[in-house]
């Protein structure tokens, strides 16, 4: 049973920093909703902010984290679920919490996201997708639309854009959601659903960079870009050309996969009390 905190209307003021206020993140940027949900989202599993841990790495999204009044840790470029994954094996007892962007997450960060996939350990992953290196220059990341501009691509990105879903279900992630910041509390209830799950979980949040990305390829205000998020037209390359295998951007959102299978940490811990009893 939620406690009686947990039952009361939703202040975002009891779980930030305010003294780290005003905040960095551009007006109208995504990644304030996404802080938002995850917030009301650990409000109302009535998690402990003494027992919650973030883990964050650089970028726009490893901003994030140091707004959350909690045990945060900002780690360098690429490596948030390294860090995530050494703390949650040391300090099983804690809900580990990893914030990390496209570019942070899928290239840089490719290898520490695969593997952390596979060995399922219990802890949730939100990647921060808004197509672009926001803070670091504007460069094209692996999630940038084709045709797209960027600060590296004068001339429009030729790249194919990599689904980090799909990575996730074939590297073995137990839990894979994805869902637009447009839908805040559809997005909040995913959050909710890939924390409580008991394994790795991985959830991409579609969120916009309007100063840097937005202004670059002329895709209107903040409100007029979260609104596109619901007709897909910020990425051509989810769906209008024929042979590409990625749908409009929001159309594939929500619960898009939840295995059970054994929990990393448990069997690290059974196997080494077993070799430790011989």
């Amino acid at each position: 049973m939620m406690s009686d905190v947990a039952q009361n209307q939703f202040n975002i003021k009891e779980y930030i920093r305010q003294d780290l206020f005003p905040h960095f993140m551009c007006p109208g940027c995504g990644h304030g909703i996404a802080l938002r949900a995850l917030l009301n989202a650990v409000h109302d599993l009535d998690i402990d902010k003494n027992k919650l841990a973030v883990v964050s790495g650089i970028g726009c999204s490893g901003r994030v984290g140091a707004y959350i009044d909690a045990n945060t840790f900002h780690t360098t470029h690429g490596r948030p679920l390294a860090f995530a994954t050494g703390l949650k094996l040391a300090r099983p007892d804690l809900e580990v919490i990893v914030i990390t962007g496209d570019g942070d997450c899928l290239a840089i960060g490719g290898n520490h996201m695969i593997h952390a996939c596979r060995r399922n350990l219990n802890l949730t992953c939100l990647m921060l997708n808004n197509e672009v290196y926001g803070m670091t220059g504007g460069q094209v990341s692996p999630t940038t639309s084709m045709d797209r501009f960027t600060t590296t691509t004068q001339y429009g990105n030729y790249e194919p854009v990599f689904d980090a879903c799909k990575l996730a279900e074939g590297a073995g992630a137990g839990f894979i959601g994805r869902e637009m910041t447009l839908q805040t509390p559809a997005l909040r209830d995913l959050i909710k659903e890939a924390i409580s799950h008991q394994g790795f979980s991985f959830v991409e949040v579609l969120s916009d960079c309007t100063e840097v990305f937005g202004r670059k390829n002329d895709l209107g205000e903040s409100a007029e870009m979260v609104l596109a998020q619901k007709a897909g037209y910020r990425s051509d390359s989810y769906g209008t050309v024929v042979d590409e295998p990625f749908k409009p951007r929001g159309m594939q959102t929500g619960v898009l996969l939840r295995t059970e299978r054994p929990e990393y940490a448990a069997t690290y811990q059974q196997h080494n009390a077993e070799k430790l009893k011989q």
